[in-house]
C-alpha cells in the first residue's frame, strides 16, 4: 500500500524535497527519489513500500550484529525492498537495489500491529529494522516502533546511518540500539563504492549517542580498499570519541555483487584492525564473519574474564552474574534489562 510520505517539504511547480536521509533529494512530478521507493505524485511525496514486507525472520540478535543487546535473545527481523545507498559489495542487493535497478517494489502485506503481534509470539526481545536501510521504509517502521515500545520490546535499526537528524529525532523516543556501518573513512571511499557520503554518517552516529540510543559499530574490512593502518586508526578514534563503551564489529569481506574479483579479506587482516581498537581505547573489539574466532567473545574490560564465549552467531556460554562480571563486578556496558 502506498502511504503519504513523513518529512518532506512541499517546492515550487510540484516538486518536493525529502527530509529523511541526507540525500535530501529533490524530487520532480512523477519522480521517485535516489532510494527508488519515494515517489512525487502531483506534489505529495509517497512512500511505495509501506506494509511491504520482503523479508521477515527471526534471528539471533547477535546477527545483526548486536552484541550488547540482550545476549543470546532473538529479534525479530524485518524489510522491505530499496536503499539509499548503491553499495558495489552489498551482500543484500538482490532486495536492496530491486526499485533501482527494475523499478519493481515487491513484498507481503502486513500492517504494524500484526508485525509486533509475531515479534511477540516468537519470543523476541527487539525487532530489527535490517537486511535493507530502515531510512526508506521510516513511516512503515516508525508506525510499527510505536507500538512495539509500548508492548515492552526494544526497537534496532542496522542502518547506514546516512539519515537526517529530523528523522533520527523523531525515531529516537522509540528507538533503543542501532548497529551503524562505518564503511570507511574516506569521503572518496563513499562517494566512489557507495554513492553517498561520510560526514553525514559520523554527524548522526553522534547525535545517536547524544539521544542516549545504545549503538554497535560495523566495519566491512575489504583488502586495498579501506584497510590500511592510518584509516582503520581513525575509524577507531572516531569510535572511541563517542565513548570507550561502542563496540566495533570489524567484519571479513567475501566477494559479492559488483565486487568479485577481490579475494576475501585474510583473517590476519581483521586480527591487525582488531589490535589497533584496542590500542586506540575501545572496550570491545571483534572479529566478524570469522566463526571460532577468539575475537567474537566478550571480556571483562576490567579484569579481562571471559564473559561470553560465542560461535559464530550463538552463545556457548554466558557468564554474567546480572549485567556483571561474577569476578570482580564490572558492569558489561549495553541494553541487559527492559529497564537499561
Amino acid at each position: 500500500m502506498m502511504r503519504e510520505a513523513m518529512l518532506y517539504e512541499k517546492k515550487e511547480n510540484g516538486r518536493v524535497t525529502c527530509n529523511l536521509c541526507a540525500h535530501r533529494c529533490r524530487i520532480e512530478p512523477e519522480n521517485r527519489g535516489i532510494c527508488g521507493v519515494r515517489e512525487n505524485r502531483n506534489g505529495i511525496l509517497y512512500s511505495l513500500v509501506y506494509g511491504k514486507v520482503i523479508a521477515e525472520n527471526v534471528d539471533p540478535v547477535e546477527k545483526k550484529p548486536l552484541f550488547h543487546v540482550y545476549p543470546g535473545s532473538k529479534s525479530f527481523s524485518i524489510a522491505t525492498v530499496g536503499c539509499n545507498f548503491h553499495c558495489i559489495f552489498c551482500q543484500n542487493h538482490e532486495i536492496s537495489q530491486m526499485p533501482r535497478e527494475s523499478g519493481s517494489i515487491m513484498g507481503r502485506d502486513s500492517a504494524p500491529h500484526s508485525i509486533v503481534e509475531r515479534a511477540l509470539a516468537s519470543g523476541s526481545k527487539t525487532i530489527s529494522y535490517t537486511y535493507t536501510e530502515p531510512t526508506v521504509y521510516f513511516e512503515f517502521a516508525y508506525d510499527i516502533a510505536r507500538i512495539a515500545n509500548e508492548k515492552g520490546l526494544k526497537n534496532v535499526f542496522v542502518t547506514n546511518g546516512f539519515m537526517t537528524e529530523e528523522a533520527l529525532e523523531t525515531i529516537s523516543p522509540y528507538l533503543h540500539a542501532a548497529n551503524v556501518d562505518l564503511k570507511s573513512f574516506s569521503d572518496d571511499f563513499y562517494r566512489k563504492k557507495c554513492g553517498a557520503r561520510l560526514e553525514p554518517v559520523l554527524e548522526i552516529m553522534k547525535k545517536m549517542k547524544e539521544l542516549g540510543i545504545w549503538v554497535e559499530v560495523t566495519t566491512l574490512l575489504i583488502s586495498t580498499l579501506n584497510d590500511g593502518n592510518d584509516e582503520l586508526r581513525h575509524i577507531a578514534e572516531f569510535i572511541c570519541s563517542l565513548g570507550a563503551e561502542t563496540p566495533w564489529h570489524i567484519s571479513r569481506f567475501h566477494p559479492q555483487y559488483k565486487m568479485t574479483t577481490l579475494s576475501p579479506t585474510p583473517v590476519e587482516s581483521i586480527h591487525r584492525a582488531a589490535e589497533i581498537g584496542k590500542a586506540s581505547g575501545l572496550k570491545y573489539v571483534y572479529s566478524g564473519n570469522v566463526p571460532g574466532d577468539e575475537g567474537e567473545d566478550t571480556t571483562c574490560s576490567h579484569c579481562g574474564e571471559h564473559l561470553i564465549d560465542r560461535y559464530g552467531f550463538y552463545i556457548k556460554k554466558l557468564a554474567l552474574k546480572g549485567r556483571s562480571c561474577p569476578r570482580c563486578g564490572t558492569a558489561l556496558d549495553g541494553i541487559f534489562s527492559q529497564h537499561s
